[in-house]
């Protein structure tokens, strides 16, 4: 199943522990363009409801992060590059992405970014907290996998830059160092970011006369949260006040990781409906999301309707076509669901992007290999 950033752990004591560990926040060499290097100082490690997470500098005294970092906190622990740490205050949101904006008096004479738009031609940097130096770093750049699809105002940036646990809230930055989005989740190298854009829209429809508004929000993404965290990974049995329940909490954060991954744990308690209904949700929400488009797919395989996954394995393909999951999901779909012309497909890209899987993936369709004979199935 599907990988993403958001952490569900509610251990609060660990944000005390972590911010305490955390070492000077020294600037390390960087090899990234000069203008991206410099974007560090405007990148902060903060930790809230979620104890380790990333901030940006976007006004004097104002700093943009994710809503899942804060969920219903109102207050932020914003580390400093001395090593010592001020308080924030979460402006209240009606905004319903997943974004806020935080109030830190006391931050360094750093300059926000310039905001910018991602292209399909240039390399994306992520600036964020790193996991194991507890700084701000420049992680392994990548690209435009999928901008934002139009017409869907809390569509995401689809990028292949490199992210990690803390880089939530970090800046997404073009190698001139301009702001083009702000990391929200991912996994497996299929990775998300909200574009900068949406900055203004979160200012916008942010303020006091929002506290109503902003903590039920906010309470529904801890809700919605905790709810998963209590179930666990394995395959369970749900009662159906618990499938209730948790369609009710997740749906009201309106946040698409948490359809995800609500769409991901009733899929393994074999609730295929509600499941499918939470990644069609996700997928109204943002139809370039990768992440939510294989999740819904693995939902119809368990559900055995592969039929009803070759339209969203087709599009797969074309966006991804060397991601093994996807390669695998589309040879069973297209075996099971009598699609020959699929299966062909991805056993092509099979050989051609993964070929120690190839012998596996002709066995089980039965095709002949290099030597002239179909390898025998595994039973």
């Amino acid at each position: 199943m599907l990988i993403v950033l958001f952490r569900l752990s509610k251990v609060i004591a660990l944000a005390a522990i972590l911010l305490a560990s955390l070492p000077a926040a020294g600037q390390e060499a960087c090899e990234a363009p000069a203008p991206v290097c410099d974007a560090r100082r405007a990148v902060f490690v903060i930790a809230s409801w979620d104890p380790f997470g990333s901030a940006v500098l976007v006004g004097p005294d104002r700093l943009v992060t994710n809503r899942h970092i804060v969920a219903d906190r109102e207050q932020v622990t914003v580390k400093l590059a001395d090593g010592g740490s001020i308080e924030a205050r979460v402006i209240p949101t009606a905004y319903r992405g997943d974004l806020v904006l935080l109030e830190a008096k006391g931050l360094p004479g750093a300059t926000p970014p310039p905001l910018g738009a991602a292209s399909l031609d240039g390399t994306l940097y992520v600036v964020a907290a790193e996991l194991r130096t507890r700084r701000i770093a420049v992680h392994k750049p990548g690209r435009v996998v999928l901008l934002p699809a139009e017409g869907k105002p809390l569509a995401r940036l689809h990028h292949s830059a490199a992210s990690g646990p803390g880089t939530s809230g970090g800046a997404v930055v073009d190698a001139d160092g301009r702001l083009v989005a702000i990391v929200a989740a991912g996994g497996e190298g299929r990775n998300e970011a909200i574009p900068s854009s949406e900055i203004a829209r979160l200012e916008a429809a942010s303020g006091p006369a929002r506290q109503e508004t902003s903590q039920r929000i906010g309470t529904a993404y801890r809700e919605c949260a905790e709810t998963l965290e209590r179930i666990p990974r394995r395959r369970v049995t749900l009662a159906r006040r618990a499938v209730e329940r948790i369609v009710e909490r997740c749906t009201a954060s309106g946040n698409r990781q948490l359809f995800d991954l609500a769409g991901q744990v009733l899929g393994r308690a074999g609730r295929h409906g509600e499941s499918a209904a939470l990644f069609g949700r996700a997928l109204d929400q943002d139809p370039h999301a990768i992440n939510a488009r294989i999740g819904l797919v693995v939902t119809l395989h368990f559900a055995l309707r592969h039929r009803d996954a070759v339209p969203h394995l087709e599009w797969l393909l074309q966006v991804a076509p060397a991601d093994a999951q996807v390669l695998r999901l589309a040879v069973q779909a297209g075996r099971f669901g009598g699609n020959s012309v699929l299966a062909e497909r991805a056993l092509q890209l099979i050989e051609e992007h993964h070929p120690r899987m190839a012998p596996a993936a002709r066995g089980f369709l039965g095709r002949a290999g290099p030597g002239g004979q179909a390898p025998r199935p595994r039973r």
